[in-house]
């Protein structure tokens, strides 16, 4: 007991508050009691994927009934999921010729081979 030394003393702190906590109601009203600097900001779209959200602008062209006005392909002429054809449209999809001559059909413009952007020619059916 000789080697113990009775005048050190160790002192256990505890944790500081969460995140959730310094940000409570009770702990800014605290601080600015204290006198300690509190800073506010309001974060833009905080908690919404803005990224993905339809603008105001893409819905009126949507309702738009004049010549601003865009077609669209109805799901029952190509019976693909939507999915299927999202992925297309942006470009993460490896094209399958048999999606492609869905499209092809349904658009009535050839996507494959030389004739690209030509309007594509009914050819007879064989019986």
């Amino acid at each position: 007991m000789a080697e113990s030394d009775w005048d050190s003393v160790t002192v256990l702190r505890k944790k500081g508050p969460s995140s959730a906590q310094a940000k409570s109601k009770q702990a800014i009203t605290a601080a600015q009691r204290r006198g300690e600097e509190v800073e506010t900001s309001k974060k833009w779209a905080a908690g919404q994927n803005k990224q993905h959200l339809v603008t105001k602008n893409t819905a009126k062209l949507d309702r738009e009934t004049e010549e601003l006005h865009h077609e669209r392909v109805p799901l029952e002429k190509i019976n693909e999921k939507p999915q299927v054809i999202a992925d297309y449209e942006c470009g993460k999809a490896i094209p399958s010729n048999q999606v492609m001559s869905k499209i092809e059909r349904a658009i009535g413009l050839k996507l494959r081979g030389k004739d690209i952007g030509q309007p594509l020619e009914a050819k007879p059916k064989k019986k």
